[in-house]
């Protein structure tokens, strides 16, 4: 349809020749069986050592979200420190540390320390020379017993099974775990006339001062007339 009238020319762009842009993405599937590859090489290159490391348990932010789960970025100092590991150690024997965090509850910190806990009941830590052991070191018939088993398994292993996280995963409680139900007869009876207890409060922490006061003007006049 012409432009009719003398019109003001729009200032558009349409000079692109934009089919020797357009960028498809038909190599996914080749993509995605090389990301595969890649994880198969990684995990047999830093065998028997995992993958990942492993992370805390933390609360997403936000109200809406607070209720869930998931890994952090790192331990804190305290847990660590509560967990009996050095935390110059800690990033050498696949344990992620985060000094920035802090521990803002109780329930977090026992959490993430059960869990270092765990992972070191769980921990096999061989010596960085072949039979020479020092004291963190795991013992040799425990370093022998890992060998064997992974000597075993080389070769049906997958990439995802030697990951932390899928060993010692993160558990969210679910609807019905979280909400216990009562019936009415188990409640605490309430206060029958609530609004009466509170303004007779308010008043007697209003009025403690003058009334403190106008007792111990009384007790003197007493004592005075006495004598």
């Amino acid at each position: 349809m012409a432009i009719k009238h003398n019109n003001v020319i729009p200032n558009t762009h349409f000079h692109k020749d934009w089919q020797r842009r357009v960028r498809v993405h038909f190599d996914q599937p080749g993509r995605k069986h090389r990301r595969r590859q890649a994880r198969l090489s990684k995990a047999a290159a830093v065998a028997p050592r995992p993958v990942d490391k492993l992370r805390p348990v933390v609360r997403c932010p936000t109200v809406k979200y607070n209720r869930r789960s998931r890994a952090g970025r790192g331990f804190t100092l305290q847990e660590l420190k509560e967990a009996g590991i050095p935390r110059k150690l800690a990033p050498t024997i696949g344990i992620s540390v985060d000094a920035r965090r802090k521990n803002v509850s109780q329930e977090s910190l026992t959490a993430n320390v059960a869990r270092l806990q765990e992972y070191k009941s769980r921990l096999i830590l061989f010596p960085r020379k072949s039979g020479q052991y020092k004291k963190l070191d795991a013992s040799a018939e425990d370093v022998a017993a890992a060998t064997k088993a992974f000597a075993a398994a080389e070769g049906k292993v997958e990439g995802y099974t030697t990951r932390v996280s899928s060993s010692i995963p993160v558990k969210n409680i679910t609807a019905a775990e979280a909400v216990t139900e009562i019936s009415r007869s188990d409640l605490p009876e309430g206060e029958k006339a609530a609004y009466r207890r509170l303004r007779e409060a308010r008043s007697e922490a209003r009025y403690l001062g003058a009334r403190e006061k106008r007792a111990k003007d009384k007790a003197e006049a007493d004592e005075a007339a006495k004598k």
